[in-house]
């Protein structure tokens, strides 16, 4: 029987591609025997419970680019959190750990190779995270979801997967109608879905709400508005809050549904949420946050833009633009259908299941 660690998380961006890779083993080879480790107080202490898998929590947390106190506790979190690693390893015996990037993914995998377990890394962007360029060069296989990644990898470990997306969204087998139904929506009226992310952006929020006045006059469109929990307590009193036609809410549990709803998406450029637009060939326009390394939410919205693909709009002018933008594109059919057909070309189906196999092969030469 195979034993596998899936480390990381930190975001839904980390933790969602991570549950899909699981959930793919599981499907491969039902026997495996799969845990879980994160950072305690994250997202994925929560989710991947909901999954049905189990999980351990680090106590360990990001060190700060900015001059910061937390930065003193930092040496001491990661040095228990690596004898707490050291402890989960023995006692779990992996033939594989599996890093999907965030802070737990390091103290995990970095233990695994002290004791020549071998490691597989899934970096999910265009521009590689800090953890998964520290621990590249132990790994036996390097998953990615773009092109030119040997600009941070050793290109023979580099095996082109794409991004695994949600087994919800995949298996997504809802209609437009029904799930206008669900959500409480008007049938007649063509719907936008704007979110930030698992955690909300507030560029995107503070956009939206500058627009309010315009927003209410629309009167023949849904608005499906996910703030983020962090600022949900801000916005859900907001000027908007009355309006029959737009739903504030804190976070989205069946994306399945909001996204079979809408016609087109307003939202950052993270991989994950690219690789969900991808698959359901979703009409977007893509706003990428400017507080990521090198950019790479922004060349990871133009691979898509160079190919007609979505629509790019920067983070300084949502305020001034997001109206616009978002009225031009509900009352222009043609190109709406563009988009959706073109983002198409960027879905990879099988990323799950190439992952999970590259895995298993490896558990599989461990074990003979």
């Amino acid at each position: 029987m195979a034993r596998v660690i899936i480390s990381g998380g930190g975001t839904g961006g980390h933790v969602f591609p991570a549950i899909a890779i699981a959930d793919a083993i599981k499907v491969q080879a039902p026997e495996t025997e799969i845990l879980f480790v994160g950072a305690n107080g994250k997202i994925e202490m929560e989710k991947v419970p909901k999954a049905g898998y189990r999980i351990e929590g680090l106590n360990v947390t990001g060190f700060q680019r900015k001059l910061s106190v937390k930065n003193l506790a930092f040496p001491f979190k990661l040095a228990g959190s690596m004898l707490k690693a050291v402890l989960i390893v023995r006692r779990f015996r992996p033939d594989v750990a599996v890093g999907v990037g965030g802070y737990a993914s390091g103290p995990v995998l970095k233990i695994a190779n002290t004791f020549s377990i071998p490691t597989v890394l899934q970096e999910q962007n265009s521009y590689a995270g800090v953890t998964n360029r520290i621990l590249a060069s132990k790994a036996s296989l390097i998953c990615v979801a773009y092109d030119n990644m040997e600009r941070f990898f050793p290109k023979n470990k580099i095996k082109f997967t794409g991004n695994p997306v949600r087994k919800d969204i995949l298996d997504k087998n809802i209609s437009k109608a029904e799930a206008k139904q669900i959500l409480g929506l008007y049938q007649n009226k063509k719907t936008v879905l704007i979110f930030g992310g698992s955690l909300g952006a507030r560029t995107i929020n503070e956009a939206v709400l500058a627009n309010a006045e315009k927003l209410k006059s629309l009167g023949d469109v849904n608005i499906i508005w996910q703030v983020g929990k962090m600022y949900f307590d801000e916005y859900k009193s907001c000027s908007l809050a009355g309006n029959k036609d737009i739903k504030i809410v804190p976070f989205i549990e069946d994306m399945d549904v909001a996204y079979a709803a809408s016609d087109i998406v307003i939202c950052r450029a993270g991989a994950l949420t690219i690789s969900e637009l991808s698959v359901l060939g979703k009409a977007a326009i893509l706003i990428p946050s400017p507080n990521v390394a090198e950019d790479h939410q922004t060349v990871n919205a133009m691979s898509l833009v160079d190919k007609g693909a979505a629509i790019l709009l920067k983070d300084v002018d949502a305020k001034s633009e997001i109206f616009d933008q978002m009225k031009a594109l509900l009352s222009d059919d043609d190109k709406r259908i563009s988009l959706q057909q073109n983002i198409k070309y960027f879905a990879r189906l099988e990323a799950a299941n190439e992952i999970a196999n590259e895995i298993l092969k490896i558990c599989k030469t461990k074990n003979a």
